[in-house]
């Protein structure tokens, strides 16, 4: 029988679970957080938001994720109820990024009009944009260009933990106007240790796997390996590693560092990821160990 897989996560708020995936595939887990989110509670730009609202010169929103919408809601609760703001949300088209912003929307009881489908990358969502509004018009309208089908409307975006730059300039390139509402951001964690550790054990060649379940793990790990004077030493270690993504989003952002992505699974979801990764690595370690 061969030895367990020695597989590196950096999650962070569901580490326990990753964890638990790990070895229930029968591979040795280390878990090593490299992000945290830290809520902005009511800012300039929620309140904005607050007051187009109010004055009903917004069209539609995009919630990208079920913990921004979550944050979103308790930072609004420190003003209005949140019968106020459901019913301010009834009077638009919303979009639902993926199943856990609609998850969290239908939980509140709001109506949602389109849910991108997987990968759920900026690409989906600009698609569900542009056919929901060809399917539903808004009263006055006339035809849109071919390439401008978005003109006129006038979207708000919870962000999550960084701009999503893309998608607005790809929905402002279609006509729209775009109302940026950041309602969290990732910061490094407070104590680094672990992510320390973690490159340390890479350069011994202790890892087999190494996941990443969003593309900000790769620039904080990048981040606090160039504090050590660490960083080329540590895209080297994860080069002997078998690399698996979670969608498109993080191979992106992991091939701009120039890693190869050797795994990315069918679905975008943790145990479709752990589950691939350990059931394919086995056939690619060896390559992957000269490369």
């Amino acid at each position: 029988m061969s030895d367990p897989l020695r597989v590196l996560s950096f999650e962070s708020r569901k580490a326990a679970e990753m964890q638990s995936l790990i070895e229930r595939h029968c591979g040795v887990a280390t878990i090593a957080p490299a992000m945290r989110e830290v809520s902005l509670g009511m800012t300039p730009e929620i309140q904005t938001f607050v007051d187009r609202l109010s004055e009903g010169s917004l069209d539609l929103i995009i919630v990208l994720t079920g913990v921004g919408a979550e944050a979103l809601l308790t930072a609004i609760e420190t003003e209005h109820s949140r019968g106020w703001f459901f019913g301010q949300l009834e009077r638009l088209k919303i979009v639902a990024r993926g199943p856990k912003p609609f998850a969290t929307l239908r939980n509140w009881g709001v109506r949602v009009d389109a849910k991108a489908p997987e990968p759920n990358t900026w690409h989906e969502v600009v698609k569900t944009v542009i056919s929901l509004v060809a399917e539903s018009p808004q009263d006055g309208d006339s035809p849109s260009s071919t390439n401008r089908p978005l003109t006129g409307l006038r979207i708000a975006v919870q962000e999550y933990g960084q701009p999503s730059t893309e998608l607005y300039a790809a929905l402002e390139d279609r006509g729209a106007s775009v109302l940026p509402v950041p309602v969290y951001r990732w910061l490094l964690p407070e104590d680094i240790s672990p992510v320390v550790a973690a490159i340390d054990a890479a350069a011994r060649n202790e890892f087999d796997v190494t996941l990443f379940t969003t593309a900000q793990h790769i620039v904080h790990t990048v981040q606090i390996a160039e504090s050590l004077g660490r960083r080329d030493e540590w895209l080297a270690s994860l080069r002997r590693t078998v690399i698996a993504s979670i969608g498109p989003t993080a191979t992106e952002r992991l091939q701009e560092y120039g890693l190869p992505v050797d795994i990315e699974p069918e679905h975008p979801h943790m145990g479709h990821l752990v589950r691939a990764a350990i059931e394919g690595a086995g056939e690619r370690l060896d390559a992957v160990r000269i490369r």
